[in-house]
């Protein structure tokens, strides 16, 4: 048997198109033929069941083995499966399923993006091997009884000869002979990352061998170093020379030569001992063959999920809980899911979804196939009835993803309510590490906060754990639906004081997706209030007076306000300040100072868009809507209410004003270094003042 052609295609596009298509994913042509091979295996696994190859062994061992030869250049794969007669090689290799190369490029020109769908999508599979080989060659025996040998042979994909192949045994062998832009495979580490990247999950056990006359001379130099050195040397002593004769020394020639002599066997059975290693470990292979996703939960212990995770992320900390797919009807998905333990609130960005295909590798974190949310976790999803090289604009309009982007959903939410209902105390032990990922699930899919809001917990100021109703329903008499919050205990500690001193508690809202998760929550709950904790004094704040006040009593204090007003704007050089006087249950505060929540949101999205030259005519005229809240009970207020007109108090009443708008403002947000630097010099001064009084 001896053929020789090239295939037919243009071939001056072919190679083009796979290098530049997919020269961002050189290493995937490990994924494609060992994927092939594991195929060829499965295949013949299939025949055995079916009773069509009766005469394989039915203990047969199936393994995929590759062999990387540095002194050759060359990495083999080899399998033991189903194999080829030249027949098929024709019909599966020569006849590959790609037309019109021009216009191929032509149309995907400019969509780069998708250049790694190319292999699969068109019967490439093979020829990405191309990618990194200058020849290809494949020897392969069918299990077909009688089958002959056959070897293909192929040039730069473009010539190939087809004669009777050299292989024994069942089974294929492809040698690809490495190419320039192939050498760097011969970096062991680069081929274990790329076989473990794509097949450390593959269904038949994967073994790697590594070949070179370069590690052969160093352990043949090393076993040499070990051996007994050999002594031909007679040692004799000065003082033995001076008198020794001719036959004396003849005498211990012969004496040694008869020592050496009865040595031997001895030696020659230490050596034989030596080459027969001692407890030499059985090769292991380099996949997992059968993945923890594929068992039944029930058959599942909670350690072997432990190792799982710690074995596949390489995250030393144990996940919170995890979520075990299992899918059959409509259609095929296996998978587990984890919650990992967040070590800092921005760990939430580095989640990763592992998704496959029969156990083949495909991508991590597609969008179109895991909801958005779930990409924050850390997981593994197989679906069998995915192709390896999908479309993400196919995947858009797929119905089959859609449903189970529906069911991964459904799923999740009824773990979360299992685990609020069966354990509350231990569900609130880890709210504060999955908190982030629901919240943000919530506003990315609405469907999921209908499902989960009974389940959803908010942590409040008192350090207990509430779910939105419970937190309404609690506070009902003192501040009917409206929900307080608070974005940074230690900035707004002291409205925080004042909350808890009259009974008054807050939600603890501080990651960063709480803040677009306030405005949906007044979205989602219709005539429920939520502002944070500085936006608004509650009435309970307030200290109420008995009784109706008279229209004098208004006027007094109207007047009392305007003056207020007029010195601190006076004093601050602010005439835009806004200043209110009110009576404060506490009195050690003597100011505070408020920003509208519609004000505060606005400037979030500022802070959020300020960038984007659409929003920046929006955000040019927007100002904070700050007021400054003097507490009327407090000492120093009424001191500057006393001492408006009083000309010899002038410099410390600037003083106090001064202090006290800082002060305020220090509970609301961090002082600029210049306003901090005239801060601490004006303590420093009120301090001198107070030294001063004590002489």
């Amino acid at each position: 048997m001896n053929e020789t052609g090239n295939l037919s295609i243009n071939s001056e596009n072919f190679l083009p198109i796979i290098k530049k298509w997919l020269y961002t994913d050189q290493d995937i042509f490990i994924r494609e033929l060992v994927s092939n091979a594991c195929d060829a295996v499965t295949k013949l696994k299939k025949l055995m069941l079916m009773g069509e190859a009766d005469h394989i062994p039915s203990d047969e061992t199936f393994s995929v083995r590759v062999v990387l030869n540095r002194d050759e250049k060359t990495i083999q794969i080899i399998d033991n499966g189903i194999g080829m007669t030249d027949e098929e090689i024709k019909k599966y290799i020569n006849q590959i399923a790609f037309s019109g190369a021009t216009d191929f490029l032509a149309k995907y020109e400019e969509k780069t993006e998708e250049g790694n769908e190319i292999i699969g999508h068109f019967g490439l599979g093979f020829y990405s091997a191309f990618m990194v080989a200058e020849r290809v060659e494949i020897d392969t025996l069918s299990f077909l009884q009688g089958a002959a040998a056959a070897k293909w042979s192929c040039d730069d994909g473009i010539d190939y000869e087809i004669t009777n192949g050299t292989r024994t045994e069942r089974g294929t062998t492809i040698t690809l002979f490495l190419s320039k832009d192939g050498e760097a495979f011969m970096d062991e580490g680069k081929l274990y990352a790329a076989l473990n990247k794509y097949c450390a999950f593959m269904p038949v056990p994967i073994y790697v061998d590594i070949v070179s006359k370069e590690d052969d001379a160093a352990e043949a130099e090393k076993a040499e170093e070990t051996e007994a050195p050999k002594d031909n040397t007679i040692h004799i002593s000065e003082e033995e020379a001076k008198n020794l004769t001719k036959e004396d020394l003849m005498e211990k020639v012969q004496k040694h030569k008869e020592q050496k002599i009865e040595a031997q066997p001895e030696e020659a059975s230490a050596n034989t001992e030596q080459e027969e290693p001692e407890n030499q470990e059985e090769q292991k292979p380099l996949n997992d063959p059968c993945p923890l996703w594929l068992k039944q939960p029930k058959d599942c212990t909670d350690e072997e999920y432990k190792e799982f995770y710690h074995k596949v992320f390489f995250d030393m900390n144990d996940p919170l809980f995890w979520i075990h797919l299992n899918m059959d009807y409509p259609f095929r998905l296996k998978g587990i899911l984890y919650f990992p333990k967040l070590v800092e609130q921005m760990d939430v960005v580095e989640g990763q979804i592992k998704l496959y295909s029969n156990q083949v590798y495909i991508a991590d974190n597609i969008k179109e196939v895991v909801p958005e949310f779930l990409l924050l976790l850390k997981g593994v999803l197989d679906c069998p009835d995915m192709p390896l090289n999908v479309s993400r604009s196919a995947l858009q309009n797929d119905g089959y993803v859609e449903k189970m982007n529906s069911y991964i959903t459904k799923k999740v939410a009824d773990k979360l309510n299992q685990l609020f209902k069966a354990d509350r105390s231990v569900y609130e032990s880890f709210w504060d590490d999955i908190g982030m990922f629901f919240k943000y699930g919530c506003m990315r899919e609405e469907k999921l906060y209908d499902k989960i809001k009974d389940s959803l917990l908010l942590k409040t100021t008192d350090g207990v754990y509430e779910t939105i109703q419970e937190y309404l329903d609690k506070n009902k008499e003192k501040h009917e639906n409206k929900i307080f919050f608070v974005t940074d205990e230690a900035q707004q500690a002291q409205y925080i004081r004042m909350f808890k001193e009259q009974g008054l508690e807050a939600a603890i809202l501080t990651t960063p997706v709480d803040k677009p998760f306030v405005s949906f929550l007044e979205y989602k709950n219709p005539g429920v209030k939520v502002q944070r904790i500085d936006a608004d004094i509650s009435d309970t704040l307030q200290e109420k007076s008995e009784g109706e006040e008279s229209e004098a009593k208004k006027q007094a204090d109207a007047y009392a306000n305007t003056k207020m007003e007029t010195m601190f704007r006076d004093v601050l050089q602010n005439e835009n300040l806004k200043v209110k006087t009110e009576a404060l249950k506490i009195q050690s505060v003597p100011a505070m100072i408020l920003l509208s929540e519609e004000s505060r949101r606005m400037m979030e999205m500022m802070e959020a868009y300020g960038n984007n030259e659409m929003y920046k005519a929006m955000f040019a005229q927007v100002k904070p809507d700050e007021t400054l809240v003097l507490n009327k009970t407090n000492p120093l207020i009424q001191f500057l209410s006393d001492a408006t007109e009083e000309e010899d108090k002038k410099e410390d009443r600037d003083l106090i004003c001064h202090q006290v708008y800082d002060l305020a403002l220090m509970s609301h947000r961090s002082l600029t270094s210049e306003e901090m630097t005239t801060f601490i010099d004006r303590s420093n001064r009120i301090l001198e003042k107070l030294a001063a009084l004590e002489k």
